[in-house]
């Protein structure tokens, strides 16, 4: 299970999980996540954005 990190952007809204995108996607800036049985691909763009797609 992925952990949360503690930001101080005022972006993080207090009390919901935060997390790391490039925690999560590691070296190669991709990310499989599951949502109902479906697989959703997060992926970290050259311009430093992130996409998700199903």
């Amino acid at each position: 299970m992925m952990n949360t990190i503690s930001l101080t952007d005022s972006a993080a809204l207090p009390g919901r999980p935060t997390f790391d995108a490039r925690a999560m996607t590691g070296e190669n800036g991709l990310a499989q996540i599951v949502l109902n049985e479906k697989v959703y691909t997060l992926r970290i763009t050259k311009a430093g954005k992130l996409i998700l797609t199903k």
